[in-house]
Order: C-alpha cells, then sequence, then structure tokens
C-alpha cells in the first residue's frame, strides 16, 4: 500500500491550521469592516454640525430680511426673529439632510428645539435677576436698608432712613414655624403612604392630591375664619405660618413619596432579613438612602410658600414696626413688604421693594445651597460622630471579659 506522499495527491491539512487561518481572516474582515463604518458621536460638536448651524442661520437672516424689507410691506422686532426661527429650522433640517439620514436630520432639529427652549428659560431667569438687580441696587448701597424699619418714616422718605428689617424677621419666623410644622407632617405621610399602606392610604393620597391644587388665598381664607373669627385669636405671624403650612404640607408629601419608592426594595429586604423590625428598617435604612431627595422635597416646600403675599396679608397684618413675637401682634414679610412698595407711585418706595425683592432672591439661595450641604451627603456617608461611636464599637466587641476597653 502506497502512502499519499508517494502517491503525490495532497491531503487535508491539519484541523488546528484551519482553525488559525479562519481567526485570522475573521480579524481580517473585522478590521476592514470597522474601518469601513463610520464613526457615531455621541456628545460634543463636530465641524459639520458647526458648519451647518452656521449656513442655516445665516441664510434664514437673509432671506427673512429680504422678505421683511424688500417684498412685504411688515415691521416688528419680535415678528422678525420669530419668522427667522422657523426658517431656520426649516433651513437646518434641508442642510443637514445632505449628508445625514432621516433619523439623524431628525435628531438635530429636536436637538436644536430643547436647546433653544433651555436658552430662553436661561435668558428669561437671567433676565429677571439682572433687571431687579439693576432696579434695587440704589436702596442695596444703604447700610441702613438691612438694619432700620419703615416705622418711623413715610413711603417718601429718601433711601438713606428706613429699611426692611422688620420684614426679614417676619419671613425667617414665618418660614421657620411652618417648616416646623409642615416637614414632620410630610414626611410622616410620605411614610405611611410609601411604607406602611394602611387601610386609609388611598384616601389619603386622594387629599394630599386635592390639597396640592388649593390655592394659598383659600388657604389664607380657612385661617382667618377658623383661628381668627370663630377662635377669636389675632392677626400673627404664627396664623400666616399655618396658612402657609397649609400649601406645604401637601408638596413635602407627594415629593417624599416619590423619593421614598425610589429606595430599591433590596435594601429593605436585606434589613428586614437581619431581624429588624419595619420601623428600624424605616429608620436605618430608607431614610437615610432618601436623604437627598427629602431634602429636595423640603425645598420644593420652601419654595412654595416663601413668596406668597395673600394669605400673609389676610391672617397677618400689615405693619412697619418690628415684632420679634409670632404669636401676638401683626407681623410684616418681604414679598408683603414687595406688594405695598410696589402699589405706591414713588421711585423711593419702588427701589425699596425691588431691593426687598434682590434680598428675598439671595436668601432664598443661600437657604438653598445650605440645605445642600447639609442633606446632600452620599447614602454610605458617615460622621465623624458615627465614626468615633463605630470604632467604640469595635474595641467593645475585641475586648476580653476580663480586660478594660
Amino acid at each position: 500500500m502506497t502512502s499519499t506522499i508517494d502517491s503525490g495527491v495532497a491531503g487535508p491539512p491539519p484541523l488546528k491550521d484551519d482553525k488559525l487561518f479562519a481567526d485570522q481572516d475573521f480579524r481580517t474582515s473585522r478590521r476592514t469592516s470597522a474601518a469601513e463604518r463610520p464613526r457615531v458621536r455621541t456628545g460634543g460638536v463636530s465641524t459639520e454640525l458647526v458648519t451647518h448651524v452656521a449656513s442655516a442661520g445665516l441664510g434664514a437672516l437673509a432671506l427673512v430680511w429680504l422678505v421683511y424689507e424688500r417684498l412685504v410691506p411688515v415691521t416688528g422686532t419680535i415678528g422678525f426673529w420669530l419668522v427667522w426661527y422657523a426658517v431656520f429650522i426649516v433651513m437646518l433640517a434641508a442642510v443637514s439632510a445632505t449628508t445625514l439620514d432621516r433619523m439623524a436630520v431628525t435628531d438635530r432639529v429636536v436637538g436644536a428645539l430643547v436647546t433653544t427652549a433651555g436658552m430662553v428659560m436661561v435668558s428669561a431667569l437671567a433676565g429677571i435677576v439682572v433687571f431687579t438687580f439693576v432696579r434695587g441696587k440704589g436702596a442695596l448701597s444703604h447700610s441702613n436698608f438691612f438694619h432700620e424699619t419703615m416705622a418711623y418714616y413715610g413711603p417718601d422718605a429718601g433711601l438713606d432712613k428706613g429699611g426692611i428689617y422688620a420684614a426679614m424677621v417676619g419671613t425667617f419666623e414665618m418660614v421657620a414655624i411652618s417648616m416646623v410644622i409642615s416637614v414632620p407632617l410630610g414626611i410622616a405621610t410620605a411614610v405611611y403612604l410609601s411604607e406602611v399602606r394602611g387601610r386609609i392610604a388611598r384616601v389619603v393620597r386622594v387629599v394630599v392630591e386635592a390639597m396640592t391644587a388649593v390655592p394659598t388665598i383659600v388657604a389664607g381664607l380657612f385661617i382667618y375664619s377658623m383661628l381668627i373669627i370663630e377662635l377669636g385669636q389675632e392677626r400673627s405671624g404664627f396664623a400666616a405660618s399655618l396658612a402657609l403650612s397649609v400649601s406645604m404640607i401637601p408638596v413635602v408629601t407627594t415629593t417624599a413619596e416619590v423619593v421614598l419608592r425610589l429606595v430599591p426594595n433590596g435594601l429593605r429586604e436585606a434589613s428586614l432579613a437581619l431581624g429588624t423590625t419595619q420601623w428600624q428598617t424605616v429608620r436605618r435604612v430608607v431614610l437615610p438612602t432618601a436623604r437627598p431627595g427629602l431634602v429636595t422635597a423640603v425645598l420644593l416646600g420652601v419654595a412654595r410658600i416663601i413668596g406668597e403675599t395673600s394669605p400673609v396679608l389676610l391672617v397677618a397684618g400689615s405693619t412697619n414696626e418690628l415684632n420679634y413675637d409670632p404669636f401676638h401682634g401683626p407681623q410684616i414679610s418681604l414679598p408683603l413688604f414687595v406688594f405695598t412698595g410696589m402699589r405706591q407711585p414713588l421711585d423711593v418706595a419702588i427701589s425699596r421693594a425691588f431691593g426687598a425683592g434682590i434680598v428675598l432672591l439671595t436668601l432664598v439661595v443661600i437657604f438653598f445651597a445650605l440645605a445642600r450641604i447639609i442633606g446632600g451627603r452620599a447614602p454610605g456617608h458617615t460622621s465623624r460622630r458615627q465614626q468615633r461611636r463605630f470604632a467604640r464599637n469595635a474595641r467593645a466587641l475585641t475586648t476580653t471579659p476580663g480586660e478594660q476597653p
């Protein structure tokens, strides 16, 4: 019998070589296909995007100017720029269609619309802040504006006389009392709706949602009729705080419930599996994990009430005198001071009103920053006091019974 080599017929190569050649061909084809495929950009600004936006913007500007100035006898700055933006969107879609498919063109147009909406909102907010500062900087330049009251001065007094100290004190006390009342009630209600889910949870949720839509003036009328007319109490800052709490509680409850529902159920199950009770699980696991969101809920509640004027005017009255006691006598707040000053046909009174608005904005920003610093730590963050306590517990566990810790 002759062998394959002797007969001159080449046999099949080894299986190992076949696999090696196949792997090399596969890697070569992958490199070739990867080089041929266009690279997809998931972010940033490309040269192509800048070119398309610039060409569409300049083309729309030239076309709209030609129509406004030469063809159609119309005028108006607002109309000009609105028409320009509509033509710009159409031209952007047309220019983008020369190099992109339909889905990419749609994505670019929607991105332009969303970006424009964001720029409009930021511009409006910046315009409000700048306008308020420009109108009120005259009052802010006098130190007496922050530590004097208008008790001994009329609305036509110069800016170097009087100030908003009484309004600042009233605002701080009203908001503080409202937080003391609303935050525990709102978070406790949210825990009941999210964790306990008792028999009346559905009724409570319906009541909370209904209270969210109640106007603040209705809350003020409710407190006025119940506390002042029926019970015979006098107008005070505490009554205004109760009226503000009626509007703050549903906001805190609704937001806190959403935040608590975002806590993973695995954390609850792990805590319960260790033998803890439901209350311990809520106190030691759920609430610390949701702390940043709960702080946000409180901030939303404060933002809901800090600029309210009507309930304060109804139940707290209006006075220019300084009153540190929120339970007796009328008080004034910064929003009410702004409202009263803007009603006066005097430049100095209007300037004081804008200055009070700037102070109110500044206080809100400071409060928000402090709240985020205090409550914005990560869920696993431990303070120094907690670390020292954990260290003491660890030393106590490792100490033998005959030794002193």
